[in-house]
């Protein structure tokens, strides 16, 4: 029974759980980007580059001769790149909402203060 009784204090602590839904809305998140690459950015900036090669897909983009499919390639990339980009100015704000809650947070007295604090209300005891 203890190892059943461990087993739900892990899948239900507070890490587990988060992870668990950063993972859905991760999917999620990269279902959107990969829409905003395919659907968005490489029609917008790529289409006239794909028209010059008679290619109607970025997938389409092979190397002569070979199997080797650079466009997806170039498609993989640039949803990396967005990814990455959205990712750190999340981090950003959150760091920035960080400084700003330690910065609002008054700081206590260090450990020397403290001390001194101890000494002096030792001394106002006795006579």
């Amino acid at each position: 029974m203890g190892f059943l009784k461990e087993f739900k204090e892990f899948a239900v602590k507070g890490n587990v759980v988060d992870l668990a839904i950063a993972v859905v809305i991760g999917g999620a998140f990269g279902k959107i980007v990969t829409s905003l690459v395919e659907d968005i950015i490489t029609p917008a900036i790529l289409t006239p580059a794909l028209e010059k090669a008679n290619l109607k897909n970025l997938n389409e983009l092979v190397i002569p001769g070979t199997a080797i499919k650079y466009g997806n390639f170039l498609s993989q990339v640039i949803s990396f790149i967005i990814i990455a980009f959205a990712l750190f100015l999340i981090v950003k704000a959150l760091n920035s909402m960080k400084r700003k809650e330690e910065a609002a947070a008054p700081a206590g007295p260090s450990s020397t203060d403290k001390l001194l604090m101890e000494i002096r209300d030792e001394l106002r005891t006795k006579p």
